[in-house]
């Protein structure tokens, strides 16, 4: 799915994702990615079912901090481990489950309006 973002001013931002991978920033990453502000990360994951705390640390990590993470479950939106929302809301950060193609959609309009925000996108197949 083609995405028409407007240009963030030095950020990430999605222009694609489906088929085999995404594309970010111009860059087309195969599989399932973690997106920055600026810096895209391959995301080893499964299925949401696997994704973990550890497997996020990039999020966590991130300077400065990330004030939402966006999970992309894939083509439909299923939930979150509680183990996962408990960890980022001790973090301080907001973290929200869709499906894939919204939260490219959302990542891109709360990255216009100069958040920020991070996503971790499972390809949808």
């Amino acid at each position: 799915m083609e995405l028409e973002p407007q240009n963030p001013g030095g950020r990430q931002f999605i222009q694609a994702y489906g088929g085999q991978g995404f594309r970010i920033s111009g860059v087309r990453h195969a599989g399932s990615v973690i997106v920055l502000p600026q810096a895209t990360f391959a995301w080893e994951v499964a299925g949401i079912e696997t994704a973990t705390a550890e497997s996020l640390a990039a999020v966590t990590g991130f300077q400065p901090k990330v004030e939402i993470l966006l999970i992309g479950t894939g083509l439909r939106m299923l939930p979150l481990l509680a183990s996962l929302r408990a960890h980022f809301r001790q973090a301080g950060i907001m973290i929200d489950g869709m499906d894939t193609g919204a939260a490219c959609r959302t990542y891109n309009v709360l990255t216009n309006e100069d958040r920020r925000v991070a996503a971790a996108l499972i390809l949808p197949v």
